[in-house]
């Protein structure tokens, strides 16, 4: 009630009816462009000027938060849409680091309708909900990354993730998902891709994307396979460098074209190019991806038929950046769009410079560099996607709608399902799992002192930042278990000061858990080997402490994974090994469940771990009979801190 009574003025201050009338909310059916929206995008490029077309072509960021509509911060935006007639919104929240400030769905949905009454042309609204809604707004039904719906190794857990973050998002006013990731993860130093993708192999993850295509269209959500021509064969973040595919034509053509032709047949709405150099399609040093004629036109439309809508990756990351440096009193150059556009993209995705891009697009027109057919050409498909979810018809969402949609309670129990499906268990000696309620874990009197009493179980979780979410639910999930388990957060900053008491504690445990939180994010800089760089990998003195907790405990130490899998290859010594491939709250639950035995495991890994284990790998374990005592179920999940798991 206090968050209505807060959000109430901002509700108010919107339009009057009739444009809130009933009849004037969406109603989100299956993507699907009829003749009455064929004829509205005819009709309106005629209408448009040439500014106004190539204003369509673009994309702006837009912080889903609350704002005055007198603030600045409302206002430039409010006036960027309108001066230069944007086409597109990507909905989001702020970040800082490590942390995501995710916001209520009602917020996203009003600053949504918002938007949409301020802008002449209906918005195709977009998001990064590669994990559902829970990306970046809480109180929403959060699924694992995507890897774990291919350890889980059912196609209908991807069609649940198609059907409920289309129905959750059509609900808060976001028409157009940039997912499914159809990258192919063959790199397993990836730093960017790894969990975001479903697998190491070409054809499973293309049956994957496919099924969530197929799921979210049919459900009202416009879907973008990435990163085109695949980002999964990388090292490099191109948040913060250019990424460098190396593969011949038979390489490309083998594995990291398998998946977007397969979500190509599956009826995908657009795909998006990356930033990154693919020498066998372009020679040109100086061409990256998103600007080669041969990657987007030729290869794209061309050898692989894609008739649907091409978008950039974001054009102010660095990878793009660096190539095209600042003109004379200019901050950006606004060079990269003309040749975005050149090379055959329709939309350019979050622009370095919004003014100096447009201009650079009208004077290529005016000097015959560009045609107007060609921006023709994209306008067009633009207003036909707009048309295809309906925007000509409605463009706002029924708010009142929201609580009767979002988070339903089948809807959660669906991600519980895909994360416990996931858990995958690598390596067992046979001699700690699973573990046992009020710190007795199944061991041998070895690893008890004679005449001592119990000993306890150790927790150590290991993250990027102690000050992030990650482990708060892993933490109350065994307080609830095991009331005396002693449990240690640990972070880059922290390591090398709490090495002794950590270490101090194993050597008087029964047992000990290993989490670790490595996931991909974007621009993240940690220390590997002395050189800063993102990576999946522990920064240096957090891998020097699992190194000693390791050799001090190593039988009794179970390592678990809770996201990048390939952190074991890393620590090949570790005997006992279980994965979950991602560090979400309903991750988090089903690690703790598998470790003590309350559900069965079935998992198997997506991708080879490096001098670990294989693709497919995995051991089963049913469940084990549970005591008949009631418990409390620590709350995690949707209804988390602000401090969001990316």
């Amino acid at each position: 009630m206090f968050r209505w009574l807060v959000l109430l003025p901002f509700l108010l201050s919107l339009p009057s009816p009739p444009v809130f009338a009933k009849e004037k909310y969406q109603q989100p059916g299956p993507v699907h462009l009829d003749r009455d929206g064929q004829k509205w995008a005819e009709k309106t490029l005629r209408k448009l000027t040439l500014e106004e077309k190539i204003g369509q072509m673009f994309m702006l960021r837009a912080p889903a938060e609350f704002l005055n509509l007198a603030s600045p911060e409302y206002t430039q935006l409010r006036d960027s849409i309108q001066k230069y007639h944007v086409g597109g919104l990507l909905l989001t929240v702020r970040a800082e680091g490590p942390f995501l400030y995710r916001n209520p769905p009602y917020e996203a949905a009003m600053f949504a309708n918002q938007l949409q009454s301020e802008s002449e042309l209906p918005l195709i609204v977009a998001a990064d909900f590669e994990r559902g809604l829970a990306m970046r707004f809480y109180s929403t039904t959060a699924f694992p990354h995507a890897m774990a719906f291919a350890a889980a190794g059912k196609l209908e857990y991807a069609e649940t993730l198609g059907r409920v973050t289309a129905q959750e998002s059509r609900a808060i006013g976001v028409e157009w998902n940039f997912f499914p990731v159809a990258d192919v993860n063959s790199s397993p130093v990836n730093p960017i891709i790894n969990t975001r993708a479903f697998s190491e192999d070409p054809a499973e993850a293309g049956a994957f994307a496919a099924a969530y295509i197929k799921a979210a269209r049919e459900n009202g959500l416009l879907t973008t396979a990435k990163h085109f021509p695949g980002h999964g064969d990388t090292d490099t973040d191109s948040h913060l460098g250019l990424a460098r595919v190396t593969g011949d034509r038979a390489r490309l053509d083998a594995v990291e074209l398998v998946p977007f032709r397969q979500a190509i047949a599956a009826g995908v709405d657009s795909v998006m190019v990356a930033h990154l150099t693919v020498p066998a399609l372009e020679p040109d040093p100086d061409r990256i991806a998103t600007t080669s004629p041969a990657v987007v036109t030729t290869l794209l439309r061309g050898r692989l038929g894609f008739q649907g809508l091409v978008v950039t990756d974001a054009m102010d990351m660095n990878a793009l950046t660096r190539l095209f440096p600042a003109e004379p009193g200019k901050p950006t150059s606004g060079r990269a769009a003309v040749e975005a556009v050149k090379a055959g993209n329709d939309m350019i995705l979050l622009p370095a410079d919004l003014d100096a891009s447009i201009n650079a697009l009208v004077a290529a027109v005016e000097s015959g560099e560009i045609s107007e057919e060609r921006i023709d050409l994209s306008a067009r498909r633009i207003l036909r996607l707009k048309a295809s979810v309906g925007l000509h018809k409605a463009r706002l969402v029924d708010i009142a709608a929201l609580s009767s949609i979002v988070a339903r309670p089948e809807n959660l129990a669906a991600a519980r399902q895909v994360a416990e499906a996931a858990v995958t268990l690598v390596r067992d000696n046979g001699g700690v799992l699973p573990l046992k309620r009020n710190g007795t874990p199944m061991l041998g009197a070895a690893y008890q002192a004679p005449g001592a009493g119990p000993k306890r179980l150790v927790a150590v979780l290991f993250t990027d930042d102690v000050r992030t979410e990650y482990g708060r639910v892993l933490e109350g999930e065994l307080r609830a278990r095991v009331a005396d388990v002693r449990i240690f957060f640990v972070d880059p900053r922290s390591a090398n000061a709490m090495s002794e008491p950590i270490l101090n504690a194993v050597a008087q445990a029964s047992a000990v858990i290993a989490a670790v939180y490595v996931t991909p994010s974007a621009g993240k800089k940690v220390q590997v080997r002395g050189v800063t760089t993102n990576s999946v990998s522990l920064d240096d003195s957090t891998a020097a402490l699992l190194n000693r907790i390791l050799d001090q405990a190593e039988p009794q130490t179970v390592l678990v994974a809770l996201g990048s899998p390939y952190v074991a290859a890393g620590f090949p010594q570790a005997q006992n090994y279980l994965c979950t491939f991602s560090g979400v709250p309903v991750s988090e639950t089903a690690a703790v469940k598998a470790l003590f035995g309350e559900i069965p495991i079935h998992g198997r890994l997506p991708v080879t771990i490096p001098g670990v284990a294989e693709r497919g790998a995995g051991l089963d374990r049913p469940a084990q009979p549970q005591p008949a005592t009631s418990r409390r179920h620590p709350q995690g999940g949707s209804h988390a801190q602000s401090q969001a798991v990316q």
